[in-house]
Order: structure tokens, then sequence, then C-alpha cells
């Protein structure tokens, strides 16, 4: 795993005079890719690392704290994702007050200059920086000039005239569109949690689950899904419900994963599980017995999705 740094104070030198790729990185989705490649071209014909500047919380987080959770990647899957696109280490600059008050020049002056030692800065077209947004790319572009450090601005990455967006795929994933957010990522969408102790109730009717933590996750259409999860480094099918399970009276947000043949403890462990395809929407059902057997009907449905090729990873 590649270093994380939280605090543009502590990166060290051998981190530093190199590229610097700007961005929330939410998704780390096909535009993102486009940029970070970028960034590592520049890196290699420089011969120096390249370091994303992302920030923990997200600012959205930060400035309005009682916002539902719309996060595509937390952070350790956003650090794989970097390091799979080439990335050398990450900042992920704690966003609170301190570092929301600062100035534009002073995020170019401490942070990427004090900070990075950045020779080149690559970030989005929409970027913004400082105290009340009050930075964007002419202002970074302007500063780079006055302090020696190349600045290249992506315009947006395009698909069928619809830019590559967080907001479209959290779009898709709200409506339950699982395969369409796959092909806006260029990857599956994943929820990835700690597996807790549930209630064991769909043990008790038949159909063991491992209950998977949310946490800021955004929470796709609630119903049942094929997905794949990620034991023990293999991918493995099974059927998930999301919701709040109105038959069994229990209104808190649920992900509950059913593996097909596998019993094995997952207690405790973070699982991985890469959504596929949406089945069917959250319903409510007279008893246990037309639960089972829709639980039944889920799980063929969910097996012959996934025999079709919907892919993880």
């Amino acid at each position: 795993m590649i270093p994380v740094f939280h605090d543009w104070r502590r990166v060290p030198a051998a981190l530093q005079n190199g590229v610097v790729a700007l961005g929330n990185f939410d998704g780390v989705h096909r535009g993102h890719q486009a940029l970070l490649q970028h960034a590592l071209d520049q890196a290699k014909a420089l011969g120096v690392p390249l370091v994303a500047l992302t920030f923990e919380p997200h600012p959205r987080r930060f400035f309005v704290p009682d916002t539902a959770p719309f996060r595509l990647t937390l952070l350790a899957a956003k650090v794989r994702l970097l390091e799979q696109a080439g990335v050398h280490a990450v900042l992920a600059q704690q966003f609170d007050e301190a570092f929301a008050g600062l100035s534009p020049d002073e995020f170019v002056d401490d942070v990427l200059l004090a900070g990075l030692g950045a020779r080149h800065v690559v970030c989005g077209y929409d970027f913004t920086f400082g105290a009340r947004r009050g930075g964007n790319v002419e202002k970074l572009r302007k500063r780079g000039r006055e302090r020696g450090f190349a600045v290249t601005v992506l315009e947006p990455v395009m698909r069928e005239g619809e830019i590559y967006s967080s907001t479209r795929i959290r779009e898709a994933l709200r409506a339950g569109w699982a395969s369409e957010a796959a092909e806006l990522l260029g990857r599956p969408w994943e929820i990835e949690g700690i597996v807790e102790h549930g209630d064991q109730r769909g043990r008790a009717i038949g159909f063991p689950t491992a209950n998977v933590a949310l946490g800021e996750h955004l929470r796709p259409r609630f119903g049942v899904y094929a997905v794949r999860a990620l034991v023990d480094g293999k991918w493995m099918p099974g059927v998930a419900n999301l919701g709040k399970r109105p038959t069994v009276g229990k209104l808190q947000e649920n992900f509950e994963v059913h593996l097909f043949d596998f019993s094995s403890d997952l207690y405790g462990q973070i699982l991985r599980v890469a959504l596929a395809e949406f089945i069917r929407p959250e319903m409510k059902f007279n008893g246990l017995d037309s639960l089972k057997a829709q639980i039944a009907a889920d799980g063929e449905a969910a097996r012959s999705i996934l025999a079709n090729g919907k892919s993880a990873g």
C-alpha cells in the first residue's frame, strides 16, 4: 500500500518536488482516470513522484455535516484505486476549520509549494480551492506563472456528450442502475465495510448473510442486487439486500450479503461487495414463508445474472 499522509506539513522530502494531481477523486471514475494518467505521464517524463492531493472528510461533509451519506469511495478504496492508477503517495489532507480558512494564495504557497514542492500541478477544469472557493483554475495558472510551477487543466472527459462525473454516478446508483454506474466508473461499484454481527435471522431461515457496515457510502436504491464479494482473493457470487427490512419490523438500514455455497465465518473482516445488477425493489411480505420463497427466487435470479458475465473487480 502506498503511503498516506493527512497533513501537508508531514510529507517527506522524498515525495516532494514532483507532480501533484488535485481533486476529491470520489469514485476515481473514468474522468479521474484520464486526469491521473496525464499526471503520471508528466511524472514519468520528469522522473519525479506523483502525489494525489485529496481531502478527508469530503468538503461537503465538513460544510454540511448533517447531509445524507454520499461517498462513492471511502478512503481505503480511494487509496487502492489511486495506487492502481500509478500514484506514489496520497495526501488525504484533513479538511478542518483551519484548512478551510486558507486563502487561495496560502493554499498555493503553503500546501502546494512549501508542503509538496510541486513542480507540475494537474487538475480538472472545475477545480476550486481556498476559503469560500475563492481560487479557480485561472488563478492557479496565474500563480503557477508567478511562482515557477507548471499547471495543466484537463477539459471534461465525455461519453456520448455526457461528462463523466461523480454526480452522474450517484444518480445512476440511486436509480438502481448498477451497470450504468459501472460503465461510468470503469468497474462495478463496491460497498466496502466490516462484517458486523446481526440478529442471525437469515441463518435461521436457511440463508446466512454477512451484515456489511455501510458507513459513509452512498445509499443506492433499496432492494435486492446480484453481487460478487471478494473473499480470500477470490470474487464469489451472491445476492444482497439493501434496505430497512420492513417484513421483520426493523427499520435501520442494513446491507445483507448471502454468498452462494459458502458457510465460513466472516465476522470482523473487511468485505468488498461489488453490485452487478438490480433485481427488485424492497418489498414487505406477509410472513416468513413468503419471504423465504422470494429469497430463493432472488438467489436464482442472481445466479442467472452472474452466469451471464456481469463482472467484478
